[in-house]
Order: structure tokens, then C-alpha cells, then sequence
């Protein structure tokens, strides 16, 4: 009984964060996202959209990585050019992926794996697709 009301109380205390852990994984919403972006807050924007979806609308200061589904082994080399830097840091690094999905936790997944803290890592919710705050282009 104590586990589940310590569980729900830190689901709580994340849910006024702007940020939840989902089945291990823990997500930024867009607008605490921007507020950390506005606020010029230390972070990383790591975006593994597609070729042609980043060109077209990207968050700004996102690092372009076209990694998307971060499946085979070529996708996760464009993820490995970037370990250096991301272990060269402390800073929080925000996993933007087309729809906050399957290649953001593949990526979360693939950058756990090689030592990156996972406290360190967000995904935004919802992905690009639903970012609704200003795109820079390509």
C-alpha cells in the first residue's frame, strides 16, 4: 500500500513538472518544453525526424540527426555522432521524434545502452507533429 501511494504521489509531483515517466520513459510536454526554451534553459534537442520533415519545420536549436525509427544499425550510427557530446554534458537532452513514439523510446533505448543517464533524457509528447509553437526551417 505504502509503494502505491509513494507511486502515485511521484506521478503527481512529475505531472506538475510538465513531465511523467510512461512505462520508463519520461516525457516533456510541449509547453514546459518552450517555457525551458524561452527561459534559455541548458539542453539538448536531439531531432531524429526524417530528412524532409525537419526541413520542413524544426524546433529551433534542435540538433538534425534523421535517425527516425532508430531501428537499424545505420540509424543508430547518425545517434552515435552525437554520444560524445552527450556524455561530454550534464545536461537534459529533449528526444524529438514525429509522434513521441516507438523512435524516441528506440533512441531513449539506444542511448541508455551506451551509458546516458536516463534521468537525463525527455521525450517530447506528442512528437513534432503536434508541436505547436514556432518551427524554423530548413
Amino acid at each position: 500500500m505504502r509503494k502505491a501511494i509513494l507511486a502515485v504521489s511521484l506521478l503527481l509531483l512529475a505531472a506538475g513538472w510538465g513531465w511523467a515517466a510512461t512505462a520508463g520513459y519520461n516525457y516533456i510536454k510541449a509547453e514546459e518544453l518552450q517555457k525551458r526554451i524561452t527561459a534559455k534553459s541548458p539542453m539538448m534537442i536531439v531531432d531524429i525526424c526524417p530528412v524532409e520533415q525537419f526541413a520542413t519545420g524544426h524546433i529551433k536549436g534542435s540538433i538534425e540527426t534523421n535517425a527516425y525509427p532508430v531501428k537499424t544499425d545505420e540509424e543508430k550510427a547518425k545517434l552515435a555522432k552525437l554520444l560524445p557530446k552527450i556524455k561530454a554534458s550534464s545536461e537534459d537532452i529533449v528526444i524529438v521524434c514525429p509522434r513521441g513514439g516507438g523512435g524516441a523510446t528506440n533512441t531513449v533505448d539506444y542511448y541508455k545502452a551506451n551509458g546516458v543517464q536516463e534521468k537525463r533524457m525527455l521525450i517530447l509528447e506528442k512528437g513534432m507533429d503536434k508541436w505547436p509553437y514556432e518551427k524554423e526551417k530548413k
